[in-house]
């Protein structure tokens, strides 16, 4: 059987079991929920080290060290922050609205897993799909297929011996882009978790399910005059070289003001950065990209010194990250490009103003929405990049890598950020369970449904009379008070057809009749003009006299008004 057809006949058959189980956990009690999610946060916590040691020796990525700390970071720091979460049951009731919320989970879950944080990813998802319960069905990045899979087989067993049913958690075993595709469009898949390249997100929102998709995080960090130089640097390589940049929230450029541009790069050099020279780099922005302007794979999650190898150069033993000074933002300058190694571009601006316009620029290009890091000690500052910087986690005096996800700062701890509408994405949180729950509400009656009121059947005039009442008194409030019983409308007792009267009174005449003892009146509305015609009379109008669009075309082709005093 072909690769593809073998791939996506597994995502059926794992589909299929997965729906089974959810038709059975869906109605599980809070009580059983927490105690399968127990046993998955101690086995993940059990062999943590040992997923993170397979995931480099597979991917080649980043470090035996930062990946345990990660794992951990997701089996423990996750685990602790869902724990108290409702998402069972009644979550919230509002006696005073009479207003019940009820937790209901979504159905099969299938969750995209990259290769650059594929075991803590992975523990991650599967704990916030449980907490909402909810099944998940994994869909591993193909270089890391075997760590995933290994994470997945774990707590999967966990889950189960606590009583969970056979198929909660499951993984792909023959990943392909078809039985990935297949997954994420199954009728039986209810939502998509989907964390990887702009490719796979697209794929994942044009696949006709609910889906939270991140992108791409493309962060600058500023050092502003005020702030403390040397703490500043040392957050920044921090977070840059965790696990060798393969976070994406990880800083990719670090932008000062020119006041403390010295104090800068003399902390850079003490702490273990590599300032390149022009030529370096020039050799460097040449491996970074590809001749299609894309990143260069084969310097992700790499040491520094593997990376300046690679460019053909050669670095101090212990480099921590390769910083540039970069010309410009944009495909041109490759530096200024997201690059998921310890590279750094380097950019020195006047003031706030001018690093404020340059983070902005970085985030334009390849990060909207997803993370900035903010150095100093000027509330002010804070408030103004908070306010309108394009970026929904601004992560002030801490590593920015760190800060995002939540580990530095308090922050939900998430291997999912989203970037929000500028992203391209549905959210900008940092998912959590309560993404992955629908809210039933329960609303009482609170008040009842008033009647119109009834009027009986009355003459056109008398039944407008009620209503004219409180259009004059509206009127009189606005033109100021009028004489008590003014007469509104002239109606003589017996009166000629209009025709003849315009035959045989001269004009002077029938103006004097008209006018007698006549007062211009407030209001005209339609219905006046109708009854007019309808008794030959006229309506005396005045410069105050308000009018109806329609009431003045008909009443001046019937002739109907007459100019008062």
């Amino acid at each position: 059987m072909d690769k593809d057809l073998e791939s996506i006949q597994e995502a059926r058959t794992l589909l299929q079991t997965a729906h089974g189980a959810w038709l059975k956990f869906e109605n599980f009690a809070e009580e059983q929920v927490e105690r399968i999610l127990l046993e998955i946060s101690k086995a993940a916590i059990a062999n943590a080290e040992a997923l993170a040691r397979l995931a480099v020796e597979e991917t080649g990525y980043g470090t035996v060290e930062h990946k345990t700390l990660k794992n951990l970071f997701c089996a423990d720091n996750v685990y602790r922050a869902i724990r108290p979460m409702k998402t069972v049951g009644v979550v919230n009731e509002d006696k005073e609205k009479k207003v019940l919320e009820v937790a209901s989970p979504i159905g099969v879950v299938a969750a995209v897993i990259p290769s650059t944080n594929p075991t803590s990813t992975t523990i991650y998802k599967a704990l916030i799909a449980i907490k909402g319960r909810n099944v998940i069905v994994f869909s591993p990045h193909p270089s890391a297929a075997r760590c995933i899979n290994e994470t997945s087989r774990l707590m999967a067993d966990a889950a189960e011996r606590s009583g969970a049913p056979k198929g909660v958690i499951s993984c792909m075993k023959l990943p392909t882009m078809e039985g990935t595709q297949e997954l994420m469009k199954n009728e039986l898949t209810s939502l998509i978790l989907a964390t990887g390249g702009p490719g796979l997100v697209k794929a994942a929102y044009s696949a006709g399910k609910p889906a939270f998709g991140v992108g791409p995080g493309n962060v600058p960090a500023y050092i502003e005059k005020t702030a403390d130089v040397a703490k500043a640097v040392a957050d920044i390589l921090t977070g840059k070289c965790f696990d060798n940049g393969t976070l994406c929230s990880s800083e990719q450029a670090l932008i000062c003001d020119e006041a403390v541009k010295d104090a800068v790069l003399e902390e850079l050099r003490k702490q273990g950065a590599h300032i390149c020279s022009a030529a370096e780099k020039d050799k460097l922005e040449r491996t970074i990209q590809t001749p299609r302007r894309t990143l260069n794979t084969k310097i992700v999650g790499k040491t520094a010194s593997k990376i300046a190898e690679l460019a053909g150069f050669s670095v101090p033993s212990g480099t921590r990250a390769l910083v540039a000074r970069a010309d410009s933002v944009g495909p041109e300058y490759p530096i200024s490009m997201e690059k998921l190694s310890p590279t750094l571009a380097f950019y020195v601006v006047k003031d706030w103003k001018e690093g404020c316009a340059k983070c902005i620029e970085i985030l334009n290009f390849g990060g909207l929405g997803h993370t900035l890091g903010l150095h100093t000690r000027d509330d002010e500052v804070v408030r103004q990049f908070g306010l309108y910087k394009p970026a929904f986690r601004i992560c002030v005096n801490t590593p920015a890598a760190l800060g995002a996800v939540g580990y530095t700062t308090n922050l939900f701890p998430s291997m999912t950020l989203g970037c929000g509408a500028a992203g391209g994405n549905i959210t900008s949180d940092n998912i959590s369970p309560l993404h992955l729950i629908n809210l039933k509400r329960v609303a009482y009656g609170v008040r009842d449904v008033v009647a119109p009121a009834q009027f009986s059947t009355l003459t056109t005039a008398a039944a407008a009379a009620p209503s004219r009442a409180v259009i004059e008194r509206v009127v009189d409030q606005w033109l100021g008070a009028k004489p008590p019983g003014v007469t509104q409308v002239q109606t003589p007792a017996v009166a000629p057809p209009l025709s003849s009267f315009r035959e045989l009174e001269p004009e002077p005449a029938r103006q004097n009749i008209e006018k007698q003892d006549s007062k211009p009146v407030a209001f005209v509305c339609e219905e006046d003009v109708r009854s007019a015609i309808q008794a030959n009379s006229r309506i005396v109008i005045g410069k105050k006299t308000i009018i109806t669009p329609s009431a003045r075309e008909l009443g001046e082709d019937n002739d109907t008004f007459v100019i008062g005093d």
